[in-house]
């Protein structure tokens, strides 16, 4: 009989092996044709590649790389929580209890700012400690210039953080921008009168008037601030370095628009959100249109991602997949678009060069578990945000569970 030792060891010479034949078989891959055919190093396995003319060096080298390249490979993502579960109003971050946290960013020093709907602006430090920094005296408008702790916001769905570290809030249904100034933690106007409505293209974006600002983006050269004016069907430009409002996308009117119709000649149906690539594509995302549509650089729009009806989330090529009621995307270190599938509970990803949307987190049925686990399995509640952060990491705003998830590699 084998002993225990014995079987241990012979189960592992097994998986070895296993292993050393996937390499080998990635190493013809990345060896020349002539010298390794693939289809010898799959079939022979490791004595019928030496018995060939490479040398040994050469498979060494190969099957390093092949190895490497399988560790990589085998390194898994894992959903961690970040804030949000508990019942504190301050304190660590996965104690505190959040309401309706729409939108998350960070700042170069790793502090992570929270949007909530429910009217606060909170910060999350590097060492996992939350506080309030803006909101949380009531519905209003109120507090302009002065601390923003002791501010009122009206809804805010979204916020962004600049270089510099200060904070834009898009205050929704105060219909303007607001800017916490991170060295003084005061808060100041930054755009929009707060009257509801359109007009002052061509002026100072603070004499402005805006319809319900659901979403800001930047430009990849950090020089222009898009704003999504939801209410007016528009999506509208700050120069950052005049101050200047212009439209570069929508004509007032509901609809769809049609592929390579200029953009500010077309109509929108109802955009929710929109993100800038590093080439100058700016996305929008309509909400009950169920679509995502791309403005290319040279002031053109056309539809990327979706049949315009609502349905459920399947990988699949992106014209023929169904969104239900997205809220929110940004683009990702590769340029392709993160979308928050909201009414399907799941965050997608849209391949751009594939033309093809796929599962990121979530299994489209509305919960709360899947902490510590693969994000597919986990399940999300109604998620209204997701942010990828200067390394890479994807946050969730994982709205109706009130709290903020990111996924970690392991």
């Amino acid at each position: 009989m084998v002993g225990e030792h014995g079987c241990l060891s012979w189960i592992q010479s097994i998986i070895a092996a296993a292993a050393i034949d996937r390499a080998l078989l990635c190493a013809s891959r990345l060896l020349p044709q002539a010298a390794v055919p693939a289809g010898r190093a799959a079939r022979g396995g490791l004595g019928q590649i030496f018995r060939h003319s490479i040398g040994r060096t050469e498979i060494a080298i190969a099957c390093a790389l092949a190895l490497s390249i399988l560790a990589a490979n085998a390194k898994a993502d894992r959903l961690e929580l970040v804030a949000g579960g508990g019942a504190k109003v301050e304190g660590p971050a996965a104690e505190c209890k959040l309401t309706e946290p729409f939108a998350c960013g960070k700042d170069s020093k790793g502090t992570l700012y929270i949007a909530e709907m429910a009217g606060r602006v909170l910060a999350v430090d590097p060492s996992g400690r939350l506080r309030r920094v803006a909101g949380g005296k009531g519905e209003g408008s109120a507090g302009d210039n002065g601390p923003a702790r002791d501010s009122q916001l009206n809804a805010p769905h979204n916020l962004l953080v600049l270089p510099g570290g200060d904070v834009l809030v898009a205050d929704t249904m105060n219909h303007r921008v607001r800017k916490i100034i991170a060295k003084s933690g005061r808060i100041v106007p930054f755009a929009g009168t707060g009257a509801a409505g359109f007009g002052g293209d061509g002026g100072p974006a603070l004499a402005a008037t805006f319809g319900a600002i659901y979403c800001l983006a930047l430009d990849a050269r950090r020089d222009a601030l898009y704003l999504d004016d939801l209410d007016n069907h528009r999506i509208r430009k700050i120069d950052l370095k005049t101050g200047m409002v212009t439209t570069v996308a929508g004509n007032g009117q509901r609809g769809v628009p049609k592929d390579g119709s200029i953009a500010i000649e077309a109509p929108l149906q109802d955009p929710r959100a929109i993100a800038c690539d590093s080439k100058g594509n700016l996305y929008i995302l309509e909400r009950s249109g169920n679509a995502l549509r791309v403005v290319d650089t040279g002031g053109r729009i056309k539809t990327v991602v979706g049949t315009g009806k609502a349905g459920p989330a399947e990988d699949s090529p992106a014209l023929a997949a169904t969104l239900r009621g997205p809220k929110h995307l940004i683009a990702d270190h590769d340029d392709n678009i993160l979308i928050a599938d909201t009414d399907n509970h799941m965050i997608r990803k849209f391949v751009v060069a594939e033309s093809r949307i796929v599962r990121v987190c979530g299994t489209g049925a509305a919960g709360a578990d899947g902490i510590g686990a693969a994000p597919e399995t986990a399940h999300l509640n109604l998620p209204h945000g997701v942010y990828v952060d200067s390394r890479g990491t994807i946050y969730i705003c994982d709205s109706w569970n009130g709290r903020v998830l990111r996924i970690v590699r392991e």
